[in-house]
């Protein structure tokens, strides 16, 4: 293919299912390289599958699709509308000899079947209507007899260069002559996906490696067609942690399932990015600007790639830490309303101070999700307690107790909600003179304000949430008893307290 022609790539997906973690990444490497260099991306929906393909899977590929921000120059296209060019194209193959009719029944391949089994060779149909006079062929088709397509595949090898796995070779005899065309006129696959990309004038085919049989078969009708192919690239599949095809059994594999699941659309682009594909440096944290700018073929990977769903936290926390505390508000805030947390008002009232929380929280936090719980604590309300920090930071009830103690008395005293230092110079000083170790006031001090073993600093915590929900949290007036203390092991949601029995 002519190289200086400009770049034209298709996502092609059949509508069977919604827009999953491989057919995602294929979307994505489509838009990359067409975005890249400057060409077109096509998205067609191969919905020639009438039985499997319902209204509500393709609205679910293009929400898929509208939230990793993929979007196409032309189409969606669907194949379905395009079943008299497939038919007309099939008719001309026969009128050049590169197609003939058969009449072969369901009976006769199974028997020719059965004895390629009996045989232990693997079956590849006979060819025996390939010999029919076309004439006569033509007067049984005339006639009304039944008959499929076959398209006559010549002798030798199809060959083609795989920009991913380099030269690549299949022995013509192994492929026998396929169908094209259904008895009942419907296109097969091969031959609809070949006249598809030939009129929409693609010129790299991007795709799974799922795929690699069917190329052979493609590049042949190409050629009878009378058109040369277009660059190939076979991306090798995506596997689960156990090494197997990625697959339901390793969790959510539909993307949108990713977006509720609280990760950034530039994140998980990122990642996907990464799943066979490289930049040529040691960058794993690439903003899409700079995806498109490093993205080449070249550069994908013949080695398959294991989706690493730790990864894909660790880089959606880089991503969201990169935020401003501004945009994180903005994609946020939907989420604290539909948790209960705050309501659009309320959030518009404290706009400014609600960008600061996201600021505060937003670089210990991996997920949107993680993000709401970190900051749930910051506004007014019961605490739920983690248990493992009750475990951990009250197990000692009497050191619980004077902790809480030097806590209580500091909350009720300090003057000044701003000055981190001179905040802690004081507590310390406190500790100091009551004789309790600060770092102890400090740990029992944030299980308190937020009933989680960890947050943002302890005095950062407390300027976010300022004095009145500081008091409220138990530090106003209540600590625990030295002789009643018991853990509660299991604390219901919502539940006020300190995470002791016999507190109140």
């Amino acid at each position: 293919m002519n190289t200086s022609t400009p770049v034209r790539v298709r996502f092609a997906p059949s509508p069977t299912g919604f827009l999953h973690v491989g057919g995602a990444r294929t979307a994505l490497f489509n838009w990359l390289w067409a975005r890249h260099t400057g060409g077109t991306l096509v998205l067609r929906i191969e919905d020639t599958d009438a039985q499997r393909s319902t209204v509500e899977m393709i609205q679910g590929i293009l929400e898929g699709l509208d939230w990793l921000g993929i979007d196409w120059d032309e189409g969606p296209f669907y194949q379905s509308e395009r079943g008299g060019r497939h038919r007309e194209a099939a008719e001309r193959l026969v009128e050049s000899g590169s197609a003939y009719p058969c009449f072969c029944t369901v009976e006769m391949l199974a028997l020719e079947r059965e004895a390629a089994i009996a045989r232990k060779e693997s079956y590849v149909y006979s060819g025996r209507c390939r010999a029919l006079d076309p004439g006569e062929a033509a007067r049984r088709r005339a006639g009304g007899e039944p008959s499929t397509i076959r398209f006559a595949v010549p002798p030798g090898e199809t060959v083609w260069e795989d920009v991913v796995h380099g030269h690549t070779a299949f022995e013509n005899r192994t492929i026998g002559d396929f169908i094209i065309l259904r008895s009942d006129g419907a296109p097969i696959y091969n031959l609809a996906v070949t006249v598809d990309d030939l009129d929409m004038r693609i010129t790299h085919v991007v795709r799974g490696d799922d795929h690699i049989s069917n190329t052979p078969k493609q590049i042949l009708l190409y050629r009878a067609l009378g058109v040369e192919p277009p660059v190939f690239a076979h991306v090798p599949l995506i596997l689960g942690p156990d090494k197997s095809k990625l697959s339901k059994r390793h969790g959510a594999v539909a993307v949108t399932a990713y977006r509720d699941l609280g990760f950034l659309a530039d994140a998980f682009v990122n990642f996907l990015a990464l799943l066979g594909w490289s930049p040529g440096d040691d960058r794993e944290v690439m903003t899409r600007a700079e995806l498109v700018e490093a993205f080449t073929l070249e550069r994908i990977t013949g080695k398959s790639a294991v989706f690493d769903v730790e990864k894909l936290e660790w880089l959606n926390g880089q991503h969201l830490s990169r935020l401003s505390g501004a945009e994180v508000a903005t994609i946020a805030k939907p989420l604290f309303v539909q948790a209960g947390i705050a309501d659009p008002a309320g959030l518009e009232r404290r706009a400014a101070w609600f960008e600061e929380l996201m600021s505060l929280v937003k670089t210990r936090s991996r997920t949107l999700l993680d993000l709401v719980e970190q900051a749930r604590p910051f506004f007014p309300g019961p605490v739920e307690y983690q248990p493992d920090a009750v475990e951990k930071f009250w197990k000692d009830a009497a050191l619980a107790d004077d902790a809480l103690a030097v806590a209580e008395e500091y909350a009720n005293a300090e003057g000044e909600w701003g000055d981190l230092e001179a905040m802690e110079a004081r507590l310390r000083a406190l500790a100091e003179e009551r004789g309790v170790a600060a770092g102890k006031v400090m740990q029992s001090m944030r299980v308190a304000l937020t009933g989680q073993r960890v947050s943002p600093g302890i005095f950062e915590t407390m300027v976010a949430m300022g004095p009145e929900v500081v008091r409220e949290r138990e530090l106003a007036g209540k600590k625990p008893t030295k002789t009643t203390i018991q853990l509660v092991p299991n604390l219901s949601p919502g539940q006020v307290g300190l995470g002791l029995q016999g507190v109140f």
